[in-house]
């Protein structure tokens, strides 16, 4: 998959996990898109690993996965970084 892909990927990803999020961030939505693109390769890598398959295009599984990466980046932002 090409780096566009990962970028629209990751941006989707992270607005849909600040959206799914509670709380208050204090990133904002441009730190969270930038946890969004690393989820999504975060996802991706650890979905090939369990078996889930890894993000392999923009389609609804990958952003699924790209998002549930982004939500445990956000989640250890949140409680360890901030």
């Amino acid at each position: 998959m090409g780096i566009i892909s990962w970028i629209i990927l990751g941006l989707i990803a992270g607005a849909l996990a600040k959206w799914l999020m509670p709380g208050n961030d204090g990133g904002g939505w441009i730190a969270t898109c930038g946890l969004g693109i690393a989820g999504s390769l975060a996802g991706g890598w650890i979905g090939s690993l369990i078996g889930l398959g890894s993000a392999g295009g923009i389609n609804i599984g990958s952003i699924i996965i790209a998002t549930v990466g982004a939500l445990i980046l956000l989640f250890i932002y949140n409680r360890f970084i901030r």
